[in-house]
């Protein structure tokens, strides 16, 4: 997939993820479904660029693009996962 299709793709789904008609609808669990979903996505097409680099049919720099952003992408989802982590456990060490 070329980057300019990618990028406008994914800042299409950035506009309407973050709306505030998609954000009163779904609530949080809904916001955090859709960014999980987008992590997925980006490192699907992390693969397939790669997988396109070692064909010889992709660029490398767009293949460093795409890893780049799966790899920002996972590193935010360790970190959410790391706040949800932490909060809970504050919550659990709350005396009743």
């Amino acid at each position: 997939m070329p980057a300019a299709i990618g990028a406008a793709g994914a800042a299409a789904a950035y506009r309407n993820a973050t709306s505030p008609a998609a954000a009163s609808a779904e609530g949080f669990g809904g916001a955090l479904k859709r960014a999980l979903e987008g992590a997925v996505e980006s490192g699907r097409q992390a693969d397939q660029a790669a997988a396109g680099a070692l064909l010889g049919q992709a660029s490398v720099t767009e293949t460093v693009l795409a890893v780049s952003r799966a790899e920002l992408a996972l590193q935010t989802a360790v970190a959410v996962r790391d706040r949800v982590v932490s909060a809970y456990q504050d919550v659990m060490r709350m005396p009743i």
